[in-house]
């Protein structure tokens, strides 16, 4: 085995260059670089004397706050896993997360006693539970462990743990729209290159003077943003309330002058549809990346015409970390004409993976075709936990499969097409739902759309379109969309059925779940469900 860094090292390198730098900001507290080293070793040092061993797994439910971001550079100089949940899953689902990971060890903020509880009842491994907040009976609180050895840290600081390249660091769960969520093991040694992938390609000439904003929880990518942040020394803001509120989001950016931040495409299109944007000076925001879904060409355009050029764009998924192509701010422009728009492209490889287009037989396809869209290289993690049957199936030929449908043209930049489970065959021709969604949104009365196939006798499957209308604007009815797709779109692929809804459900992370959109349209009545 090879050793490699702890990657929890990366704070105490930031912290010895820049102690008195503030690292993290919440409402009026703040925490230097200096004193947050101080509280992850106390901790380390605790939780060693509790027991934990490397190897082992510590189980997260909290919202973002001070202790949530702690808690991942304590398990990664434990050389322990950490395994930190969307706090908004309910009980049941973080307590599949603490058996499936097999957790000795749970953190959790006192607001979620009963996913402890769960938790507790399913995880026999269980051992220590940890209190953000004050404890109940038999658990320990975090600040009292943490007080308890923080006095110890002026003469003695614990080592972080040695470890190898391919030694877990994080279980990062995939989101689970189909069926259980897998834990997707992402390592040390991957993870260092991702870090320096992500500065490279996303937010390259970061520095301590650099300041960004966590939007969405620490458990997934904006986790992953952090880390990148502390690398560079650059304090990141957490949102005092998990409701994220536009007018809060851009004081913060003009009080702090945040120059980055990571967002999913809702979430972009939320603040830059929200009076706020233009009352508030956002002059020092240079990357706003985003990620995790497709972003929708009349969204692109107007968060270009309120920010200007400081979209960055990334695709990937958990399995590697992001790291599979990336538009950067110059591949982006408001002007349909400008050849730098790359008008429904996610960009170009990313720098050190490689990405292709792969038939079912795993031959490269060429420039134009559609496949599967396939990467490898160091961003690529070392499987999903216990599951040896997936982890084969994602890494057939070497090559990590997304499950993402798309081509690639002449000069390399990808284009996807959507989910392989998202196409449907209607009268045996394919329809890729999200190229009928693009010319959807282009009507200004539509917010946003999902387009469904749904089984049907005649055709094998029909498209279905869910629509919400965007306020202010005259009401959009069917007869008015099926005239705007004349002459965009193919018939075949038009919707044969067109519903409005007031919202689309979304996961926590700001996604469209089209599962959930089927599930519903089924219980409402509004197709038949078929039966043989």
């Amino acid at each position: 085995m090879k050793s490699v860094m702890n990657l929890g090292r990366l704070l105490t390198h930031t912290a010895r260059l820049y102690p008195d730098h503030v690292g993290l900001i919440q409402g009026e507290q703040q925490w230097t670089w200096g004193e947050i080293d101080r509280r992850v070793d106390a901790m380390v040092a605790a939780l060693r004397e509790l027991g934990l061993k490397k190897g082992e797994r510590i189980l997260v439910q909290s919202r973002n706050n001070l202790q949530m971001f702690e808690s991942l550079w304590v398990a990664f100089r434990l050389g322990c896993v950490w395994v930190p949940t969307n706090f908004r899953l309910t009980p049941p689902e973080v307590a599949y997360l603490g058996a499936s990971s097999g957790a000795v060890a749970m953190i959790v903020e006192a607001h979620f006693f009963a996913h402890a509880d769960a938790v507790r009842a399913a995880s026999p491994a269980l051992k220590h539970l940890i209190c953000i907040g004050a404890p109940r009976a038999g658990e320990h609180s975090y600040d009292a462990l943490l007080q308890q050895h923080l006095g110890q840290m002026a003469n003695q600081r614990p080592a972080a743990a040695d470890v190898d390249y391919d030694d877990p660091l994080w279980f990062f769960y995939t989101s689970g729209t189909t069926g259980n969520p897998k834990a997707a093991v992402l390592t040390h040694g991957q993870m260092a290159f991702v870090v320096t992938n992500h500065l490279a390609d996303l937010i390259p000439g970061t520095t301590e003077s650099d300041c960004s904003i966590a939007v969405a929880p620490l458990s997934h990518g904006a986790g992953i943003h952090a880390l990148l942040n502390v690398a560079r020394g650059a304090a990141t803001v957490l949102l005092h309330s998990e409701k994220l509120d536009p007018d809060v989001f851009w004081q913060l950016v003009q009080r702090h002058r945040v120059s980055n931040l990571f967002t999913v495409p809702t979430i972009v299109k939320m603040l830059v549809e929200h009076p706020a944007v233009d009352q508030y000076d956002h002059s020092s925001l240079r990357y706003m990346i985003y990620a995790g879904a497709p972003m929708y060409r009349a969204d692109q355009k107007l968060a270009l015409e309120k920010l200007g050029l400081v979209l960055v764009q990334y695709f990937g998924l958990g399995e590697v970390t992001g790291c599979i192509t990336v538009l950067p701010r110059e591949m982006h422009s408001a002007d349909d004409t400008d050849p730098n728009a790359h008008i429904g492209s996610c960009g170009r490889a990313r720098t050190g993976m490689d990405v292709a287009i792969l038939d079912a037989e795993l031959h490269e396809m060429k420039a134009g075709e559609v496949g599967e869209i396939c990467c490898r290289g160091p961003a690529v993690f070392a499987g999903y936990h216990g599951n040896a049957e997936a982890t084969e199936k994602a890494l057939r030929g070497g090559w990590f499969h997304t499950g993402d449908l798309g081509r690639l043209d002449e000069r390399g930049l990808l284009f996807i097409t959507g989910r392989e489970s998202d196409m449907y065959i209607s009268g045996g021709s394919n329809v890729y739902p999200r190229e009928v969604e693009e010319v959807l949104l282009t009507h200004p009365g539509v917010a946003e759309v999902a387009v469904l196939g749904m089984p049907e006798r005649k055709w094998g499957e029909i498209g279905v379109a869910v629509v919400v209308r965007r306020l202010g604007t005259t009401p959009v009815d069917e007869a008015v969309l099926l005239e705007h797709l004349e002459g965009r779109c193919a018939r075949y692929r038009w919707p044969r059925q067109i519903f409005f809804w007031d919202a689309l459900p979304k996961s926590g992370y700001g996604k469209i779940v089209k599962k959930d959109i089927k599930r519903l349209l089924l219980e409402r009545g509004d197709v038949p469900e078929l039966t043989d």
